[in-house]
């Protein structure tokens, strides 16, 4: 697909208007290597962006976003505080039958700060929200700290915690475990014929009983598989009122303040939550010290869990209005954790947002 002059032409200023705002511009290569993302989310990026084979480099990506390679730039030797704007074109695939395009331009601005984090989001936010200038807004914003707490705080053993915040992105899976860790869905049965068998004829007999090792995994893994099996048939349910906590995060819709006042009563039953919700706190005076209104802005406890996986904390989308059914024309979050895992052993907050100048050139067109 050919990327229409006009929609260029957008890219341009919002690239400029990143650079006014104290960015330095930076540039990622279009073909990446695919062990680190694959490394990062494991093989379901594969669905998402196109991979090839280079002889020499190994399996290489088309670049699906880019925050990863400007993370990587900066951890190698980046200085804190750091401001980067980028622009050029992403790949993604798509589903049958689904009219997006796989090749979009992306404009992007990346903040690394520790001083203050509230305040890095609020700036990143209003930022992008000031590129649609009198374009009509509907802004959401959510975080995905708020939930992993919430996680942290639940009356469980480490692994089913452990579980739960692995599956976050993947809301279905994440349903269908806390069902099972509070009871509501039965032990499949395969996983009770197993502890019954080994606690007749211990774990050895069974492995043995089942042939020659077979597959990637060794017999201490597999022994150590059993033994957490084993371990969660054993750990009691997580109590009624905590899985009520986390249903009640999930489906919170409210204006923001009003979210935050829920929240605040939902950390009675898990305190944990406390800190994640100062924070969020902190955000919004933040937010509106920029002139942003709180109580315009719509949370949502769900809002990020479909993204990529690197989000850890505030997370937002700025749709319009008028086309409800169009996808974010900017979206973006807080990744303190990705810099950790790429900075090895390094770690630095940060937070970033882009803007996708197509959408926005649709929007603009449709008002002149």
């Amino acid at each position: 697909m050919t990327i229409s002059q006009r929609d260029r032409a957008v890219a341009a200023r919002l690239f400029a208007a990143f650079l006014d705002a104290g960015a330095v511009p930076v540039e990622a290569d279009i073909l990446q290597p695919a062990e680190t993302l694959l490394d990062l989310y494991g093989e379901t990026i594969r669905h998402r962006a196109y991979v090839t084979a280079d002889p020499v480099r190994g399996e290489q990506m088309l670049r699906p976003d880019f925050t990863v390679p400007v993370v990587q730039m900066h951890m190698a030797g980046g200085a804190e505080p750091a401001r980067y704007a980028y622009a050029g074109e992403v790949f993604r695939k798509q589903e049958a039958g689904v009219e997006r395009p796989r090749e979009f331009l992306q404009v992007g601005y990346e903040v690394f700060d520790g001083a203050d984090p509230a305040a890095a989001d609020a700036e990143v936010f209003a930022l992008l929200r000031a590129q649609f200038g009198a374009i009509p807004t509907r802004p959401v914003i959510g975080d995905i700290a708020i939930l992993r707490a919430a996680i942290s705080g639940l009356s469980t053993t480490d692994e089913r915690k452990a579980a739960l915040r692995r599956h976050i992105w993947r809301p279905r899976r994440f349903r269908a475990l806390l069902d099972r860790f509070g009871g509501r869905l039965p032990v499949p049965e395969g996983r009770r014929a197993l502890a019954r068998a080994v606690a007749d004829r211990g774990v050895a007999e069974v492995l043995a009983a089942h042939g020659p090792d077979m597959g990637l995994r060794s017999p201490a893994e597999v022994l150590a598989r059993v033994e957490t099996l084993q371990a969660d048939l054993a750990a009691p349910p997580i109590p009624a009122a905590e899985v009520a906590v986390l249903e009640d995060i999930s489906r919170l819709r409210e204006s923001a303040p009003m979210a935050l006042e829920r929240l605040r009563d939902l950390a009675v039953d898990i305190p944990e939550l406390t800190p994640a919700l100062d924070g969020l706190e902190a955000r919004l005076d933040a937010l509106a010290a920029l002139g942003q209104t709180p109580e315009t802005l719509e949370f949502d406890g769900t809002y990020g869990r479909a993204s990529l996986e690197y989000y850890d904390g505030f997370v937002f989308g700025i749709f319009a209005r008028a086309r409800p059914h169009m996808a974010p024309v900017a979206s973006g979050g807080r990744y303190d954790a990705l810099t950790a895992v790429l900075g090895q052993g390094r770690a630095i907050p940060a937070v970033g947002g882009v803007i996708r100048p197509g959408l926005l050139a649709q929007l603009e067109e449709a008002r002149t």
